[in-house]
């Protein structure tokens, strides 16, 4: 966790026992005083021993010249060792278990990253390792910044405590220590009930009605129903109200995603999370694979290369292809689908063993051997396809979500808008490339995999332009993101850049909670009708 020393922060009261300057520094110009004080109130740690000394080793020069003066303002700002406090040692080696840190923690990041993060600071009282990994994509980590700050910091209908609840909930679906452990601790730091964390069996009615409706988001979206959203809204005492709903309906779905992000950029604990440095990573990366620099990043060898190029080749065929091709049929394009989703079937991985749930999460579960089960299986009777222009995201979920939960509508449309068009214009070695057939592929596969049908899209193209292992690894990622492993991650795109993969986890993030959500959605509009 890159935590800055209280003395950067020194305008206003600090954490009991704090001695800070009292100098506002100039690190905070410009951001609201408001902000300020109110990322005060939320740190999880009163004082991290990674002030900016630490940041200084790693490379951060322009932090350094930043805030370098604090750290001899304050007795705080000295070393953890010099105090005569025991620092176990770390962990990982910085953000991410897959991705070098050096690829991660750049001497001189450009001056749009570097602010974000400072934002990041203020916002939140940290730089967290999902913000490091995210902040490789600028403009998304903005977007998705401001919708996570609205969901957990600002007005609405669920008390702030209930919130962090909800994500502990949805978090241990996954077996994600890392977001369980982080938002014990704000649950906590909001005024929650210390009983209510020992485990679900303590917390209150209500929230344990949303049990049924979390597994079901989680895992299998496609069985939510009217009925579903008709018993936690009945008439009673443990009733919900139709705004509160929605908003613990988007914090579900916001957080098993995110727990898909999580897992597939191999996030390491943070220093002060519950449990401090011992506390055990959010999945057993060490799988017997190789590390991430045998396995990826601009390495490969020479198949890896030519790997680019069929890619590149396939690309531009089907390019080719569509503008010589008269019109495909709509028979022949759900044929094409219903082959997709059967042959998603024969996709699931084959080396991540099952995992044992943790106790610290294992108490926030009930019916944990429910999991993700494939939308179509041979001999089993299939649910319809959901056909995306029957439910739209456009036309009908944000509008709903909107009416119910002010502005967070507007704000999921930016983060969604944002991940499908982000692009650079670059595979691997090649720039000045148009990435948006690729994009598309995986935002659809994913989709496929949880039921959901675009009349106008040919489903041929998924196959053409995604290999096996890229397959494997997002239906794991997305689907069953505590089997992810070091492996998986190092086998697809070899020759692609980290931030390359870290771009593929963003659209993973966001197709998948935007599937969740439509489902949920869905079953709420027939409620309401």
């Amino acid at each position: 966790m890159w935590d800055l020393c209280m003395g950067c922060i020194s305008a206003f009261p600090a954490p009991r026992g704090v001695d800070v300057c009292c100098v506002r520094h100039p690190l905070l110009a410009g951001i609201p005083a408001e902000v300020v004080e109110h990322s005060l109130s939320l740190l999880l740690v009163p004082v991290s021993h990674r002030c900016p000394a630490s940041l200084r080793q790693r490379g951060w020069g322009k932090w350094e010249r930043a805030v370098g003066d604090c750290c001899r303002c304050s007795p705080w700002c000295g070393s953890s060792a010099d105090r005569g406090i025991p620092v176990p040692p770390q962990l990982g080696r910085g953000p991410s278990a897959f991705i070098p840190a050096e690829e991660i923690l750049q001497e001189g990041i450009e001056s749009g990253r570097r602010q974000l993060l400072i934002e990041a600071f203020v916002s939140g009282g940290r730089v967290d390792n999902i913000t490091m990994v995210m902040g490789l994509h600028p403009q998304y980590l903005s977007s998705f910044w401001k919708t996570q700050y609205l969901l957990l910091r600002m007005d609405g209908p669920l008390p702030y405590h209930k919130r962090h609840y909800i994500a502990i909930m949805a978090a241990a679906r996954h077996q994600c220590t890392y977001l369980v452990g982080l938002h014990m601790g704000e649950f906590l730091q909001a005024g929650g009930n210390p009983a209510w964390l020992q485990g679900l069996h303590c917390a209150p009615q209500k929230l344990r009605n949303l049990n049924e409706i979390n597994k079901l988001l989680a895992h299998r979206p496609w069985l939510i129903t009217k009925e579903h959203i008709e018993a936690l809204l009945k008439t009673g005492e443990h009733s919900w109200s139709l705004a509160e709903l929605v908003q613990a309906l988007v914090l579900l779905t916001h957080y098993h995603s995110l727990a898909s992000f999580v897992f597939g950029c191999g996030i390491n604990p943070e220093a002060g999370q519950d449990g401090g440095h011992g506390c055990r990573p959010p999945s057993p990366h060490s799988d017997g694979s190789p590390t991430a620099e045998d396995g990826t990043g601009c390495s490969g060898g020479r198949d890896a290369v030519r790997e680019v190029e069929a890619l590149m080749e396939r690309m531009q065929l089907l390019r080719d292809s569509q503008r010589e091709e008269e019109g495909v049929t709509q028979e022949e394009m759900a044929t094409r689908f219903e082959l997709e989703k059967t042959e998603s079937l024969l996709v699931a991985p084959s080396d991540g063993p099952d995992r044992a749930l943790q106790s610290g999460v294992l108490c926030f579960v009930e019916d944990p051997e429910f999991g993700y089960k494939d939308f179509t299986r041979r001999g089993e009777q299939a649910p319809p396809t959901f056909r995306a222009q029957d439910y739209t995201w456009e036309d009908h979920g944000f509008s709903l979500i909107n009416r119910l939960y002010p502005d967070v509508g507007q704000l999921l449309d930016e983060k969604f808008q944002v991940v499908y068009n982000l692009t650079y214009n670059t595979i691997a070695m090649h720039c000045g490339v148009d990435t948006s057939m690729l994009r598309r592929a995986i935002w659809n596969y994913v989709h496929c995999v949880f039921g959901i049908r675009y009349d106008d899209y040919d489903y041929g193209e998924v196959n053409q332009l995604l290999e096996r292992s890229l397959k494997v690894y997002i239906k794991t990622v997305a689907c069953y993101p505590e089997k992810t492993t070091k492996r998986m991650y190092a086998q697809f795109w070899r020759h692609f850049k980290h931030s390359e993969k870290v771009h593929v986890n963003l659209l993973l993030l966001e197709a998948r909670l935007q599937a969740a959500l439509l489902y949920a959605l869905r079953a709420v509009t027939r409620y309401m009708t």
